[in-house]
Order: structure tokens, then C-alpha cells, then sequence
């Protein structure tokens, strides 16, 4: 049923209902299975190790009491996309909320003669949370309600190689699609993080200690202002004050004084 015109004017409703997390056992995936599950949202978790899903999932029963799914599937083949697209479309058992969040470090440059490794990210990053995300979309539009989650990164506002070009792609697409769902009473949400504390740089070959600690976040902050902003109505979640400053100045400063600070920043980083 969709939503009727009373309750469009309340404005956004608190999250509730089943949420299928993708990359949902380590870094900001599982901050946001965790902050789902402590909000009483039943979960369907998607990652590529069967063993530390099976753990992850029995820990969040055993803590939240809620029920939780779990498919193996690794994002980059297609075939195990919609497998995960299918189970997004279940009439029976329906998925409320869906946080594209499945991804990977790209630190290889644009001009390498081997670029399977940006084909491979333009498969996790771009083909996935396009598939699911219309598959979502569509499923939660004709039940007039539903909320969808993109996580993309302020490194998609700087020219910082193609995991930033990537990044651009996810919030492009995530504002598009909040667009195209306008008034079905389904949110799409675009995070926008900055350096957070997880696996994830280390995986990706980054030098943590080139960041200045004063950059770093948190997991569970990041994803906790990102629900604050989905249930606000926000296409746009960019946690913390100084990521938000940051971002603002990314978008509006002049595009050659961006490109220069970009190069710096990179030099730091070899």
C-alpha cells in the first residue's frame, strides 16, 4: 500500500523492518548491521566469507535478539548480484532497507596496462549497487515505503584516482535515483564519509599514519549520523563537522585550487 497523503506530511518515519547490508561483517557495514539490529530490524547480511558471516550473524542474534539472514555472494559476478537482487525482490519476506555498502581500495593508477583491477572495482562499486539498487527501488516503490542507502565517500568530490571517480558515480547516482523515486515514499540516502577507522585502508594499501589522526572517524559515529540523516529525509549524509567543511569547500572552491590540493595530498601519501 502506499503511503497515504497524512502520513507523507509527518515527514520521514523512524527506521524499522528488514535490512539487507552488503559487505555487512567488518568496518562500516557491520557498524550499520549493529546499529540496524539495535533498532529491532531483522537483517539479511551479504559478504564473501561464508565463516565470518556464519559468526557475525550468530553474535548479532545472540546480542539484539533479531533474526538474520545470511548469502554468500561476491559482488563483482554478475550471477551473484542477482542472486542478491532476487532475494531484494522476495514478496514474502520483504527487505525495508538496503545499504549498498560492499566495496574495495582501487590504489592502482589510471594508466597502469593492467586494468583488471579498476574493472574489478567498477563491478563491486558501480554495476552492484546499480543492479540491487533498481531491484530495491522498484520492490519498495510499489509498497509505497523504504529507505536505501548508498555509501559513497567525500574522496568522490577530488580527482584522487579512479576509486574517487568511482565514489563521484555512487553520489551522482544516488541523487538521480532519489529523484526518480520522489514522492513513493521510498528514501535514498547518499553517505558520504571521510577516513574511518576499519580494515579497509589497510586492504587497500594506504598508509595510515600519512593521515593526521585529527581526520580520522569512527565506524559507529559515522553510521549512527547517517541514519539521523536518512530519517531526517536526507539525500545527503556527510557525518561530522569537519568532513562537512571539508566537502563544502571540495564542491565550491575553485576546480584548479582543488586539483592542487589533490596533488598535494597524494604526494604525502607515497
Amino acid at each position: 500500500m502506499r503511503q497515504s497523503a497524512s502520513t507523507a506530511a509527518q515527514g520521514p518515519s523512524p527506521l524499522h523492518g528488514r535490512a539487507l547490508v552488503t559487505g555487512g561483517t567488518s568496518g562500516i557495514g557491520l557498524s550499520f548491521a549493529r546499529a540496524l539490529a539495535s533498532r529491532g530490524c531483522d537483517l539479511v547480511l551479504v559478504a564473501r566469507d561464508e565463516a565470518r558471516l556464519a559468526k557475525t550473524a550468530e553474535q548479532l542474534r545472540w546480542r539484539y535478539g533479531v533474526d538474520v539472514e545470511t548469502i554468500v555472494a561476491d559482488l563483482a559476478e554478475r550471477d551473484a548480484v542477482e542472486a542478491v537482487a532476487g532475494r531484494l525482490t522476495d514478496p514474502v519476506s520483504p527487505v525495508e532497507i538496503l545499504v549498498n555498502n560492499a566495496g574495495k581500495g582501487v590504489h592502482v593508477p589510471l594508466l597502469a596496462e593492467d586494468t583488471s583491477e579498476h574493472e574489478h572495482a567498477l563491478d563491486l562499486m558501480v554495476r552492484a549497487p546499480l543492479v540491487l539498487g533498481a531491484a530495491a527501488g522498484r520492490a519498495m516503490r510499489a509498497r509505497g515505503h523504504g529507505v536505501i542507502i548508498n555509501v559513497a565517500s567525500v574522496a568522490g568530490l577530488i580527482p584522487m584516482g579512479g576509486y574517487s571517480a568511482i565514489k563521484s558515480w555512487v553520489r551522482t547516482y544516488s541523487e538521480s535515483l532519489s529523484l526518480e523515486l520522489k514522492g513513493t515514499g521510498v528514501r535514498v540516502t547518499a553517505l558520504l564519509p571521510g577516513w574511518v577507522r576499519t580494515e579497509f585502508h589497510e586492504r587497500a594499501g594506504i598508509r595510515a599514519s600519512s593521515i593526521p589522526d585529527a581526520l580520522w572517524l569512527e565506524a559507529d559515529r559515522v553510521v549512527e549520523d547517517c541514519l539521523a540523516d536518512v530519517e531526517k529525509g536526507r539525500v545527503r549524509s556527510v557525518p561530522s563537522k569537519r568532513f562537512a567543511t571539508l566537502a563544502f569547500l571540495a564542491e565550491h572552491a575553485p576546480r584548479p585550487l582543488v586539483r592542487r590540493a589533490t596533488a598535494v595530498i597524494k604526494g604525502s601519501r607515497r
